[in-house]
């Protein structure tokens, strides 16, 4: 039952990231974000794909639990697009303030 909930909270993240990924790409700017925050939740990701790797009851039964690391890592990827769109957008408000 706990595993449900899991899948039930990564899908959540899941749906909610490309809508932020999209909307960074589609402002251009990197006002409102929080760097922290991104990082933050991009380790909290890694944290959780290295339990679930050194967790020796979820290792067991891979077979049947895949899909619960691979949200994790797709969760993981999404966010890193972030990151990366936050430094572009970074660059491009940093280029924006020398032509004002």
């Amino acid at each position: 039952m706990s595993e449900l909930f899991e899948i039930i909270m990564i899908l959540s993240f899941g749906a909610s990231w490309p809508m932020n990924v999209l909307k960074s790409y589609r402002s251009r700017t990197a006002k409102g974000k929080s760097l922290g925050f991104l990082c933050l939740i991009f380790f909290g990701y890694i944290a959780g794909i290295i339990s679930k790797l050194i967790n020796e009851a979820y290792m067991a039964s891979f077979r049947e639990k895949w899909y619960v690391l691979f949200f994790y890592v797709l969760n993981l990827l999404t966010v890193g697009a972030d990151l990366v769109l936050y430094a572009r957008n970074r660059r491009l408000d940093i280029i924006a303030e020398k032509e004002k």
